[in-house]
């Protein structure tokens, strides 16, 4: 399968287009925002999860990232509220589930095998924020790969990201636009290494995950 494939050329998603498809576990679903495959896949996607499902225990040989988006998700790790960010590393496993329902953005096979590390980060902790210049940062995780964090930005604010080796974002709450793409709550964003796209805030202000560095093996 194979969805918004070519990572030479920009590509967006609002939440009108999102097309919610099930998974193979009743319960829960998925919106595909780029994948390379089938069921074990490079992939993104916002996944929902019913009251009380769960998925079957597996593992994730090429790790896997989530951020918490609303509800509740939990494995054996803990319980995780909107705001957690997660990663499980290249060769962990676990079997996630919802008591109470989800909505989770997940990225999966897209760790090189040296990042090992177990990270479980609450953004709604005020102190994992700082102020830089006239907006908030949540750094979330970086390496020589690829630099993670949450954003607080006020109206109007002029982003430019990284894009050196590609940007991704997702908006969680406000508006942004660039050029003729608008987004706002649950819109996706992905930026090819060099695109060189302003993003302008919209007037409530901003909060997104962005993701830099990432992409740029896919350099053209």
């Amino acid at each position: 399968m194979l969805v918004n494939p070519d990572f030479s050329h920009r590509a967006a998603m609002t939440a009108v287009e999102h097309r919610w498809v099930p998974s193979p576990q009743p319960g829960v679903q998925r919106v595909m925002l780029d994948r390379l495959g089938g069921e074990r896949a490079r992939a993104t996607s916002l996944v929902r999860y019913a009251p009380n499902s769960i998925f079957p225990a597996h593992a994730h040989p090429g790790g896997e990232e989530i951020l918490v988006l609303s509800g509740t998700f939990s494995d054996a790790s803990g319980h995780y509220e909107p705001g957690w960010y997660l990663r499980n590393p290249p060769g962990s496993a676990h079997q996630p589930s919802s008591a109470d329902g989800a909505l989770i953005l997940v990225k999966l096979w897209q760790m090189p095998a040296d990042d090992t590390h177990i990270v479980r980060i609450d953004s709604r902790d005020v102190t994992s924020w700082r102020r830089d210049g006239k907006h908030e940062v949540c750094r979330l995780h970086e390496t020589n790969h690829e630099q993670v964090s949450l954003l607080r930005l006020p109206p109007g604010h002029l982003l430019r990201p990284d894009v050196r080796g590609g940007a991704e974002l997702l908006v969680i709450e406000g508006q942004v636009a660039g050029g003729a793409t608008v987004l706002g709550a649950l819109g996706w964003l992905r930026l090819p290494p060099g695109d060189m796209t302003e993003l302008r805030v919209g007037a409530s202000g901003a909060k997104l995950y962005l993701k830099t560095g990432h992409l740029a093996g896919f350099a053209t």
